[in-house]
């Protein structure tokens, strides 16, 4: 069993000619992005054909012969623009079936295609310099020294700067076993409380950010013409403060995520519908907080230290007590006010969730030890 790992580094300023280059190279990803989704809407609308990935990838050969200017990128850079298309055509049909909004896939805009990927070769990295065929070498801040197998190389622009994202292919480093367990409730108010009853306060990253975005989206708001280099500046600027929220909630959901799996063998959450929460009165906290990202961080790192992250059923588990199991939506007094109704038991209402939790992902009479041996 291996693990992925994704380790991002930002290229020192790449020279003029090298923006250029790279500029270049993303102007003509973009463009066949487009052409190719124009050529299947075409087939599909003039003939009822339906075109494949597999398909438009046959005939990248005969685009470098018609079009020189395609000799100049990476085959294989090439071969993943279309299938991002796929991807995108196989998500739109998957909606589709499962009768979902369908969302048909879309030409990108200048601003909206931002990357492109080397899959398997043609990229090399040493200490101060990594190399990209049809490109050559760019300076690069190697912060932390690679692990493992490379496995692809993607090159990104963001806000005007260059960073390259490399994932490796690393065996898992199992952690010992705490013999502790621990089940965590997640929330607005708080970004999380254990079984243990501690209470991980919730940063709102977004919320704290909200009076500079405001003035940078009206500094927008208020440049009428499009096409302009100050209003397009605006737009960087605002772009760059989603950009640093965006990493504040990261980095503090890698920190948070981390030390529950330093202290416990088996974490468990409830398994909630983010995407429809969001959709509610609540939407702007819910999308601040990110437990969607913050799940997928702990499950990733679970897995390369050979912990166990449950996911259970969040029905009742505010209502239900853990001492006698008497579930009733009376027993839930206030928001942080837990009385159980028939047994008296009182606590914490989310410490007494997040103990159902914890029950649920570990019945009673079970060792935590037994399943964690289990495990590995």
């Amino acid at each position: 069993m291996t693990c992925l790992l994704v380790l991002r580094f930002g290229f020192t300023p790449p020279t003029k000619a090298q923006e250029a280059v790279l500029n270049e190279q993303l102007w003509l990803c973009r463009n066949l992005y487009n052409c190719a989704l124009q050529e299947r809407r075409d087939a599909y609308r003039k003939a009822g054909k339906t075109i494949s990935g597999y398909d438009q990838m046959k005939h990248l050969s005969e685009i470098k012969e018609a079009l020189p200017e395609y000799k100049g990128v990476y085959s294989q850079v090439l071969q993943d623009v279309l299938k991002r298309l796929d991807k995108a055509f196989q998500a739109f049909f998957r909606r589709v079936k499962a009768k979902q909004t369908p969302g048909y896939p879309r030409f990108q805009g200048r601003d909206r295609y931002d990357s492109m990927c080397y899959l398997q070769s043609g990229f090399t990295v040493s200490e101060k310099t990594a190399y990209f065929s049809k490109i050559g070498n760019i300076r690069i801040r190697l912060h932390r020294p690679l692990e493992g197998k490379l496995k692809t190389a993607t090159i990104t622009r963001d806000c005007g700067k260059w960073y390259v994202s490399y994932v490796c292919e690393v065996a898992p480093q199992p952690l010992p076993n705490t013999g502790s367990a621990v089940g965590v409730d997640v929330r607005t108010t708080w970004f999380a409380i254990t079984s243990d009853g501690e209470f991980v306060e919730n940063p709102r990253h977004f919320q704290g950010a909200m009076k500079k975005l405001r003035v940078a989206q009206r500094a927008v708001s208020r440049k009428k013409n499009k096409r302009s280099n100050r209003r397009r500046k605006a737009v960087q600027q605002v772009a760059k403060l989603h950009r640093k929220v965006s990493r504040q909630r990261l980095d503090f959901h890698h920190r948070t995520a981390v030390k529950l799996i330093r202290e416990n063998d088996l974490i468990a959450h409830e398994d909630l519908n983010v995407g429809g929460m969001g959709k509610g009165n609540l939407a702007r906290s819910i999308h601040d907080v990110g437990w969607s990202q913050f799940f997928a961080l702990l499950s990733q790192k679970a897995a390369c230290a050979a912990r166990r992250v449950v996911s259970v059923d969040p029905r009742y588990t505010s209502q239900g007590c853990n001492q006698c199991g008497h579930t009733s939506k009376a027993n839930r007094l206030s928001q942080s006010r837990f009385v159980c109704q028939q047994c008296g038991h009182t606590e914490n209402a989310d410490v007494n969730a997040a103990r159902n939790i914890l029950g649920r992902a570990v019945p009673s009479g079970v060792n935590v030890a037994v399943v964690n041996a289990s495990v590995a």
